[in-house]
């Protein structure tokens, strides 16, 4: 006895059924993610101090742009300038210092170190991971310090004279 190949097909039609597979007790139920916040985390960049400004810029620009891309928030930038280094490091003797504070998943920082280590301008990095008591320190001394610079009197001076 022969099969013909018509019998062995499946309909097309089946595909725009709908699941049965599921009961009534699935329906209708999601799954609840927890939400996690992002860790805190601080990355020292150590680069060529012969680069221009912008290349300089450039090269920040596209570190916080990949923690941006990874869902992170990249915060304060702080440009510490040319510093002498203690010891020769691939031959030179002056790096440009960058100060990058950042909120990001793990893997954004994976992929942020391993841009800058792919990087030719980078002369060495470090990405730290802030504990958070840290990190909750630095954001109580920041809003502390935003407190302090408003003025509590309108801003109107009371100097006579």
């Amino acid at each position: 006895m022969e099969r013909s190949p018509v019998s062995t097909r499946m309909a097309t039609s089946n595909a725009t059924l709908p699941r049965t597979d599921r009961g009534p007790e699935r329906q209708g139920r999601r799954v609840q993610r927890e939400v996690r916040p992002l860790r805190p985390y601080e990355v020292m960049v150590i680069l060529d101090a012969g680069l221009e400004e912008d290349v300089i810029r450039a090269t920040i620009d596209r570190a916080t742009g990949v923690i941006s891309a990874g869902g992170g928030n990249p915060g304060r930038v702080d440009r510490w300038g040319k510093r002498r280094f203690a010891y020769e490091l691939n031959h030179r003797w002056e790096g440009f210092y960058v100060l990058l504070e950042a909120s990001a998943e793990p893997s954004a920082m994976a992929d942020l170190d391993r841009m800058l280590s792919l990087t030719d301008e980078v002369i060495r990095h470090k990405v730290i991971r802030l504990p958070d008591v840290v990190a909750n320190r630095a954001v109580a001394r920041s809003s502390a310090t935003a407190a302090a610079a408003v003025p509590t009197d309108g801003g109107e001076s009371t100097k006579e004279g």
